[in-house]
């Protein structure tokens, strides 16, 4: 039986459901066989609108694994088809927090650097510059403040600009901030759960059927 995942939707119409996602969970099949997010949504229609067959559900986009977070799914091709759109030219407002294990100097700013993925690593690696027709560098960029600081710890606000593979734990390592319990990028021990401390938080976009603005926020933020 499927867990129901009724207390964890941030917002629902009749196009759009937004779900706050566990770290560990995936968002889509992979090949672990685990349980993902994406079907646990498609059950959760199912049972509430009491839907016979197959439901329709677009998965917008994806954070990683040991990500928390908000996930978008498309209730219809219609909306799906108009939020992927949107989110290739960037008509669309994502931002996280992060637990780092240093901070950043100067407290605010941007980062904007070239990310080139390796597939059997699982993970980007990172250039100041690089030839402009070298294919496999691909331009990253973000900005952040230093929002907080713990005793350890530094809490950072992130507006992704562009949207690279592992981007934030990228760059976030290459200039000097590793997410905490990141290991693949340098932290110095896991968290507890095998999570990182990486959640993304709030999402602002213009609604794809309605033209209304929405902005979601998840209802609490993480901590050390």
């Amino acid at each position: 039986m499927l867990i129901s995942i009724d207390k964890r939707i941030l917002y629902e119409d009749n196009h759009i459901l937004i779900v706050n996602k566990f770290p560990g969970e995936i968002v889509q099949g992979d090949k672990t066989g685990d349980v993902p997010l994406a079907d646990l949504a498609k059950e959760y229609l199912k049972n509430k609108y009491a839907k016979p067959g197959n439901v329709y559900l677009g998965v917008i986009h994806r954070i990683d694994r040991p990500v928390c977070g908000i996930v978008i799914f498309a209730k219809t091709s219609k909306a799906a088809a108009r939020m992927s759109e949107m989110i290739k030219k960037r008509d669309f407002k994502k931002y996280y927090y992060a637990i780092t294990c240093a901070g950043l100097n100067p407290p605010e700013g941007s980062l904007r650097n070239y990310l080139s993925k390796n597939e059997k690593m699982n993970k980007s690696f990172v250039k100041d510059e690089v030839d402009d027709k070298n294919p496999a560098w691909k331009l990253a960029e973000l900005n952040y403040r230093v929002a907080k600081k713990f005793d350890r710890y530094y809490l950072i606000e992130i507006e992704l600009i562009t949207g690279r593979h592992h981007q934030i734990r990228a760059q976030l390592a290459h200039a000097g901030a590793v997410i905490k319990g990141d290991l693949k990028y340098g932290a110095p021990r896991s968290n507890h759960d095998a999570s990182i401390s990486l959640q993304a938080y709030k999402v602002e976009f213009v609604h794809p059927i309605t033209k209304q603005p929405v902005v979601v926020e998840c209802p609490e933020i993480i901590t050390p």
